[in-house]
């Protein structure tokens, strides 16, 4: 019984120290991510990949908008 309260232990131990590792060094990781992402040339295939999907992003939002703006044929009919 106590090997298996040792061992959840140092597996707890373990666990909450790359807790801490990740709360300590991920923002400076985030940022030098950012920054690499930044200067990466514009056919770098993420970068190329992330400004697709922002575009189609915007264009989805803009044709929603127009949809909601537009009456549909049961509105017309209920009314």
């Amino acid at each position: 019984m106590k090997d298996i309260g040792l061992k959840i232990l140092k597996i707890a131990a373990v666990a909450a120290g790359g807790i801490l590792v990740i709360r300590l060094l991920g923002p400076k990781l985030g940022k030098g991510m950012d920054r690499m992402f930044e200067e990466a040339p514009d056919d770098f295939p993420p970068k190329w990949m992330y400004l697709n999907i922002t575009a189609i992003r915007e264009n989805t939002e803009h044709i929603l908008e127009a949809l909601a703006e537009e009456p549909t044929r049961i509105d017309t009919e209920v009314a």
